[in-house]
């Protein structure tokens, strides 16, 4: 799994697909929410400006993806 991203689609993309696996249960919340500290670690600037996810990643992942990232990265914070 490549953790950096340069291009926001691909990386919503990636996020996407994360969250999906799990929401579909082939996924424990555990390791999902391992696979997405990571992978916002090493874009976090590209993925949150000021507080609030990117439009683009957001309006791409909907608000139940984004919901449940924002869930695990506000605790992880």
């Amino acid at each position: 799994m490549r953790k950096v991203y340069r291009n926001p689609r691909e990386l919503a993309t990636c996020l996407k697909d994360i969250v999906d696996v799990y929401l579909e249960d082939l996924m424990t919340y555990e390791k999902m929410e391992e696979k997405i500290v990571a992978i916002v670690e090493a874009n976090k600037d590209r993925i949150y400006k000021e507080k609030n996810m990117n439009v683009n990643i957001s309006k791409y992942l909907g608000d139940e993806r984004v919901e449940i990232i924002d869930k695990i990265i506000k605790k992880d914070m």
